[in-house]
């Protein structure tokens, strides 16, 4: 009858025999199937998934890596970064992550430019959530860090536990800077967000912050794959099986941890999408990638852009956007009241 290896004189003999009947006997009519019951045991057939209704969406307005040279819409100067997260904030966005550059449009703890940026940002919108990165590279700029972190701006701040060459640049955080980083956090009333690369930035975290006893409950979890030098995601099987190693890693230290996924790299929407399905929370923007997608060259062209794409996919997935109350009451941080104080010029 063909080339292929099926014995078709056997198979004629039984349909010759018994015709092509299936066999099918249903115990539980009228209904053949009920998602509901079993007419055997009170189970459930087919449980609802533990994925959380509620997802928090970050928005990350510039970081550290990228110039305009990378992506011409790169928000630098600071009526740039303040205008794109004003964009994102009235998006619905309920949590903004801060950077700032200075005039050469490298990366600075100026505590100058953070409050020319998030001051006027707050009064208008005192319910929402701003966090930064104040990574110190100069002697300055760690004499500054305290006093900026008292500066009121802030409602958490990363804390990266990390020791990798990203690019072609070494970031090293020591662990005598990981531990007064985050006590210093805390004493300020800032959440620490526990910030991890790779495996090895997880094992620190244990070591230096959680393990230590340090950090106080709910331990917030952020991990940044798939940049250079970062847990590599250069393919879809390597996205899969990097983030849930990662994220297991963390549950084993944390089985309750609060994980916000950053949509990093090539893998970028990508990344965020997979974190959904898996009921994780998710950061996107302008420090993490300059792509929508792993497979193709468009650059994003606004940070608001990337906010709703991604907002739009989790409403697709049943998900609804966290408040900026729900998001802080997840964190563990006290309510904010309904007119927040007028941070201090520092």
């Amino acid at each position: 009858m063909s080339n292929d290896k099926i014995k078709w004189d056997q198979v004629e003999k039984w349909v010759q025999r018994a015709g092509l009947k299936t066999t099918w006997k249903p115990y539980g009519m009228p209904e053949v199937l009920d998602p509901f019951s079993s007419r055997f045991a009170e189970v459930d057939p087919m449980p609802k998934w533990g994925i959380p209704d509620k997802v928090m969406i970050s928005t990350t307005i510039t970081g550290a890596f990228f110039s305009k040279r990378s992506n011409p819409n790169q928000p630098i100067s600071v009526d740039e970064i303040r205008d794109s997260a004003e964009e994102c904030i009235q998006a619905g966005a309920p949590n903004i992550h801060i950077h700032v550059r200075d005039a050469g449009g490298f990366n600075t703890l100026d505590p100058q430019r953070f409050h020319d940026v998030i001051t006027p940002l707050r009064a208008k919108y005192p319910q929402t959530m701003f966090d930064g990165c104040l990574v110190a590279v100069t002697d300055e700029e760690s004499a500054v860090m305290e006093s900026t972190m008292h500066m009121g701006l802030f409602d958490a701040l990363p804390v990266n536990t990390t020791a990798i060459c990203c690019g072609d640049s070494m970031f090293f955080k020591a662990p005598h800077v990981v531990i007064k980083k985050a006590a210093l956090a805390q004493a300020a009333g800032c959440k620490p967000i526990i910030s991890v690369y790779d495996d090895g930035d997880i094992d620190n975290a244990r070591r230096f912050l959680v393990a230590s006893g340090l950090l106080a409950k709910p331990y917030y979890w952020l991990i940044l794959p798939a940049l250079p030098g970062c847990a590599p995601m250069h393919n879809p099987q390597q996205m899969v099986d990097g983030l849930m190693r990662m994220v297991r890693s963390i549950r084993d230290i944390d089985a309750d941890a609060f994980i916000l996924v950053c949509a990093a790299g090539r893998a970028s929407t990508y990344l965020a999408t997979f974190a959904l399905l898996l009921g994780l929370h998710v950061r996107v923007g302008m420090e993490d990638t300059l792509w929508h997608f792993p497979h193709r060259d468009d650059v994003i062209q606004r940070n608001v852009e990337h906010f709703l794409q991604v907002k739009q996919i989790a409403s697709l997935l049943g998900r609804e956007l966290m408040t900026p109350a729900e998001y802080r009451q997840a964190i563990g941080l006290a309510p904010r009241s309904a007119v927040a104080k007028e941070p201090a010029h520092g």
